[in-house]
Protein backbone atom coordinates (compact mmCIF):
# COMPACT_ATOMS: atom_id res chain seq x y z
CA UNK A 1 0.00 0.00 0.00
CA UNK A 2 1.12 3.69 -1.04
CA UNK A 3 2.88 4.72 2.61
CA UNK A 4 2.34 8.19 1.27
CA UNK A 5 -0.92 8.21 -0.45
CA UNK A 6 -2.37 6.83 3.14
CA UNK A 7 -1.29 9.57 5.11
CA UNK A 8 -4.23 12.23 5.83
CA UNK A 9 -3.34 15.92 4.61
CA UNK A 10 -4.35 18.13 7.83
CA UNK A 11 -6.52 21.30 6.69
CA UNK A 12 -5.27 24.27 8.79
CA UNK A 13 -7.37 26.86 10.00
CA UNK A 14 -7.98 29.87 7.37
CA UNK A 15 -8.04 27.48 4.80
CA UNK A 16 -11.12 25.99 2.74
CA UNK A 17 -11.05 22.81 0.58
CA UNK A 18 -13.62 22.24 -2.26
CA UNK A 19 -13.56 19.31 -3.90
CA UNK A 20 -15.94 19.36 -7.41
CA UNK A 21 -17.16 17.19 -9.35
CA UNK A 22 -14.30 15.34 -11.59
CA UNK A 23 -12.44 15.87 -8.71
CA UNK A 24 -11.53 19.32 -9.75
CA UNK A 25 -10.17 20.61 -6.37
CA UNK A 26 -10.11 24.30 -5.17
CA UNK A 27 -7.75 25.52 -1.87
CA UNK A 28 -8.39 29.02 -0.65
CA UNK A 29 -6.12 30.09 1.96
CA UNK A 30 -4.37 33.77 3.62
CA UNK A 31 -1.87 33.88 0.16
CA UNK A 32 -4.60 32.92 -2.25
CA UNK A 33 -6.63 30.66 -4.35
CA UNK A 34 -5.03 27.08 -6.29
CA UNK A 35 -7.37 25.07 -8.70
CA UNK A 36 -6.26 21.74 -10.03
CA UNK A 37 -8.46 18.90 -11.93
CA UNK A 38 -6.86 15.65 -9.76
CA UNK A 39 -6.93 12.10 -11.47
CA UNK A 40 -10.93 11.55 -11.60
CA UNK A 41 -10.04 7.59 -10.65
CA UNK A 42 -8.97 8.79 -7.09
CA UNK A 43 -11.86 9.10 -4.34
CA UNK A 44 -11.14 12.59 -2.29
CA UNK A 45 -13.09 12.73 0.76
CA UNK A 46 -12.86 15.72 3.51
CA UNK A 47 -13.47 14.66 7.07
CA UNK A 48 -13.34 16.19 10.10
CA UNK A 49 -10.64 19.14 9.41
CA UNK A 50 -8.42 16.41 7.13
CA UNK A 51 -8.44 15.73 3.52
CA UNK A 52 -8.20 11.54 2.57
CA UNK A 53 -7.28 9.95 -0.48
CA UNK A 54 -8.17 6.57 -1.46
CA UNK A 55 -7.69 4.44 -4.52
CA UNK A 56 -10.50 2.40 -6.31
CA UNK A 57 -7.96 -1.06 -6.84
CA UNK A 58 -4.25 -2.25 -6.74
CA UNK A 59 -3.47 -2.13 -10.03
CA UNK A 60 0.27 -0.40 -10.93
CA UNK A 61 -1.13 3.07 -12.63
CA UNK A 62 -3.41 3.67 -9.15
CA UNK A 63 -0.60 2.72 -6.81
CA UNK A 64 1.18 5.65 -8.45
CA UNK A 65 -1.68 7.88 -8.94
CA UNK A 66 -2.45 7.18 -5.32
CA UNK A 67 0.86 9.02 -3.83
CA UNK A 68 0.86 11.62 -6.67
CA UNK A 69 -2.59 12.82 -5.70
CA UNK A 70 -2.32 13.18 -2.24
CA UNK A 71 1.16 14.68 -2.50
CA UNK A 72 -0.34 17.41 -5.24
CA UNK A 73 -3.35 18.24 -2.78
CA UNK A 74 -0.47 18.99 0.19
CA UNK A 75 1.42 21.22 -1.84
CA UNK A 76 -1.59 22.93 -2.65
CA UNK A 77 -2.23 23.88 0.74
CA UNK A 78 1.04 24.31 1.82
CA UNK A 79 1.53 26.78 -1.37
CA UNK A 80 -1.59 28.43 0.06
CA UNK A 81 -0.89 28.98 3.62
CA UNK A 82 3.30 29.29 3.31
CA UNK A 83 4.14 29.77 -0.21
CA UNK A 84 7.08 28.17 -1.90
CA UNK A 85 10.58 29.79 -2.74
CA UNK A 86 13.72 29.04 -4.72
CA UNK A 87 17.11 31.22 -4.05
CA UNK A 88 19.27 31.30 -7.29
CA UNK A 89 22.89 32.45 -7.54
CA UNK A 90 24.53 34.32 -10.24
CA UNK A 91 28.49 33.69 -10.55
CA UNK A 92 30.54 35.25 -12.74
CA UNK A 93 32.58 38.56 -13.40
CA UNK A 94 30.28 41.17 -14.53
CA UNK A 95 27.27 38.71 -14.07
CA UNK A 96 24.51 40.45 -12.45
CA UNK A 97 21.02 40.68 -12.18
CA UNK A 98 18.72 43.78 -11.60
CA UNK A 99 14.79 44.44 -11.17
CA UNK A 100 12.57 47.03 -12.45
CA UNK A 101 9.10 46.44 -12.27
CA UNK A 102 7.78 43.17 -12.76
CA UNK A 103 10.72 42.51 -15.35
CA UNK A 104 13.91 40.60 -14.30
CA UNK A 105 17.40 41.63 -16.21
CA UNK A 106 20.41 39.48 -16.57
CA UNK A 107 23.41 40.44 -18.14
CA UNK A 108 25.21 37.17 -18.37
CA UNK A 109 27.78 37.85 -20.57
CA UNK A 110 25.90 37.98 -24.01
CA UNK A 111 26.17 41.13 -26.16
CA UNK A 112 22.60 42.17 -25.20
CA UNK A 113 21.29 42.10 -21.55
CA UNK A 114 18.54 39.29 -21.16
CA UNK A 115 15.32 40.51 -20.32
CA UNK A 116 12.42 38.12 -18.24
CA UNK A 117 8.74 38.87 -17.21
CA UNK A 118 7.46 37.87 -13.90
CA UNK A 119 5.02 35.25 -15.00
CA UNK A 120 1.30 35.70 -13.14
CA UNK A 121 1.40 34.64 -9.77
CA UNK A 122 4.86 34.65 -9.33
CA UNK A 123 7.59 37.55 -7.81
CA UNK A 124 11.05 37.49 -8.23
CA UNK A 125 12.77 39.41 -5.31
CA UNK A 126 16.64 40.32 -5.81
CA UNK A 127 18.87 40.42 -2.77
CA UNK A 128 22.13 42.30 -3.81
CA UNK A 129 23.27 42.09 -7.45
CA UNK A 130 23.47 38.63 -7.45
CA UNK A 131 20.78 36.52 -5.58
CA UNK A 132 17.45 35.96 -7.10
CA UNK A 133 14.83 34.96 -5.02
CA UNK A 134 11.82 33.53 -6.54
CA UNK A 135 8.41 33.24 -4.57
CA UNK A 136 4.57 32.03 -5.29
CA UNK A 137 1.74 29.74 -4.09
CA UNK A 138 2.36 27.03 -6.80
CA UNK A 139 5.68 25.01 -5.98
CA UNK A 140 5.18 23.77 -10.06
CA UNK A 141 5.43 27.64 -11.23
CA UNK A 142 7.97 28.57 -9.24
CA UNK A 143 10.07 25.53 -9.93
CA UNK A 144 9.56 26.26 -13.58
CA UNK A 145 10.45 29.98 -13.80
CA UNK A 146 13.50 29.01 -11.48
CA UNK A 147 14.51 26.93 -13.73
CA UNK A 148 13.72 28.90 -17.01
CA UNK A 149 15.99 31.90 -15.42
CA UNK A 150 18.90 28.84 -14.80
CA UNK A 151 18.58 28.07 -18.33
CA UNK A 152 19.81 31.43 -19.97
CA UNK A 153 22.99 30.37 -18.35
CA UNK A 154 23.62 27.24 -16.86
CA UNK A 155 26.56 26.85 -14.23
CA UNK A 156 29.98 25.66 -16.20
CA UNK A 157 32.02 23.39 -14.63
CA UNK A 158 35.75 24.63 -15.23
CA UNK A 159 35.13 28.46 -13.30
CA UNK A 160 31.51 27.84 -12.27
CA UNK A 161 30.54 30.24 -13.71
CA UNK A 162 26.65 31.23 -14.52
CA UNK A 163 23.39 30.67 -12.61
CA UNK A 164 22.79 28.12 -10.10
CA UNK A 165 20.62 27.05 -7.54
CA UNK A 166 21.45 28.44 -3.95
CA UNK A 167 21.38 24.43 -2.88
CA UNK A 168 23.29 23.13 -5.90
CA UNK A 169 26.85 21.55 -5.77
CA UNK A 170 29.02 22.40 -9.21
CA UNK A 171 30.99 19.21 -9.88
CA UNK A 172 33.97 21.13 -11.02
CA UNK A 173 36.76 20.06 -13.51
CA UNK A 174 40.15 20.62 -13.58
CA UNK A 175 41.06 22.22 -17.16
CA UNK A 176 43.89 21.27 -19.36
CA UNK A 177 47.53 21.46 -19.42
CA UNK A 178 50.42 22.41 -20.90
CA UNK A 179 52.50 19.96 -23.45
CA UNK A 180 56.39 19.32 -21.89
Amino acid sequence: MSRIGRMPVAVPAGVTVTIAEGNKVTVKGPKGTLERALPVEMSIEQKDGQIIVSRPNDLKKMKSLHGLTRTLVNNMIHGVTEGYEKVLEVNGVGYRAAKQGRKLTLNLGYSHPVEMEDPEGIETVMEGQNKIIVKGISKEKVGQYAAEIRDKRRPEPYKGKGIKYADEVIRRKVGKTGKK
